[in-house]
């Protein structure tokens, strides 16, 4: 590929895959039992439990493809869905023991592998490269 490529879209994309590629071998390296994308979802419920609707929301992914990894988790035991007592039309999702240890161990491999990410850059050029991040998630994120 050129050096001189400035085909954005395609170097955005290739860069996600290349580093989803990446992340699901360290994971299935360790024995882990949950993938990269799953993690997006385990992070989160840490913190509390969600509804479809906000976990398809915060990770901007459609109704669908979050019910299903719901559907992965709740089956793998790492997640479990319970009546929302605020609205019993709908369910909360919540983390399980087995799926605070896995997230755990996830944690470990993804600080791993951001440090990995950032060796043979200078701290301006990873503080530039996040800026740049941050301004296009500002620019396309609604």
């Amino acid at each position: 590929m050129p050096k001189d490529d400035d085909r954005l879209i395609y170097l955005i994309s290739r860069a996600q895959r290349y580093l989803g590629a990446y992340l699901k071998m360290e994971f299935q390296s360790e024995k882990l039992k949950i993938t990269p994308v799953q993690t997006g979802i385990l992070f989160l419920l840490q913190k509390r439990a969600y509804t479809m609707t906000e976990l398809s929301q915060t990770l901007s992914i459609d109704n669908s493809a979050v019910t299903g990894l719901v559907d992965r988790l709740e089956k793998s035991g790492l997640a479990a869905r319970s009546v929302n007592p605020d609205d019993r039309r709908t369910f909360l999702i919540n983390i399980t023991d087995y799926g605070l240890g896995e997230i755990g161990r996830a944690y470990k491999i993804v600080r791993r592998v951001n440090e990995e990410i950032k060796a043979g850059f200078t701290e301006k050029e990873v503080a530039v490269f996040k800026n740049i991040l941050n301004r296009f998630f500002e620019k396309f994120v609604k």
